[in-house]
């Protein structure tokens, strides 16, 4: 098992034994509520604008008064202009494999996420746990994205 698959395992493990509902959100929640303790919030994305990323080319945080629901989560918006394209259009901007880490569901892992680790590859928009993971993700995108594509509906199922 490589360091980084035992660090994410180890990571699921923890955070587990501290209660969180892992696998109840198809939608990324998780916000920290302690000091190894994450905890489903309701808010995607732990409140960042997922449209930003495409139109701003950066993390930024979303508005209370700019929020919508979608997929049984509230996904919050920097401004109403970019409410607007995702209502329009809520799968081109959301992130892949619900807003969980993209390196860590292709190492068979549901875990958190860092708004500010990020890619956009072919038009869409995939979140990473770290900015050590996220550079591993980079190195072979195309290769995690086709073992995450493989994993993402089954790691919903197991949890």
């Amino acid at each position: 098992m490589s360091k980084s698959r035992r660090l994410l395992t180890l990571l699921f493990l923890i955070t587990s034994m501290f209660g969180t509902a892992w696998g109840a959100e198809r939608i990324n929640t998780l916000e920290k509520k302690g000091l190894f303790s994450y905890q489903p919030s309701g808010i995607a994305i732990r409140g960042y604008d997922t449209v930003a990323y495409f139109t701003e080319g950066k993390p930024i945080e979303g508005r209370d008064e700019y929020t919508t629901e979608w997929q049984g989560a509230t996904w919050k918006f920097a401004s109403r202009e970019h409410l607007e394209l995702f209502k329009a259009d809520a799968e081109k901007y959301a992130p892949q494999y619900g807003g969980y880490c993209a390196y860590g569901v292709a190492q068979e892992s549901l875990v958190k996420i860092e708004p500010d680790q990020w890619t956009i590859h072919d038009g869409k928009l995939y979140l990473n746990y770290n900015a050590k993971l996220n550079n591993k993700w980079r190195m072979d995108i195309p290769g995690y994205i086709r073992s995450a594509d493989a994993l993402f509906e089954k790691l919903l199922r197991m949890q």
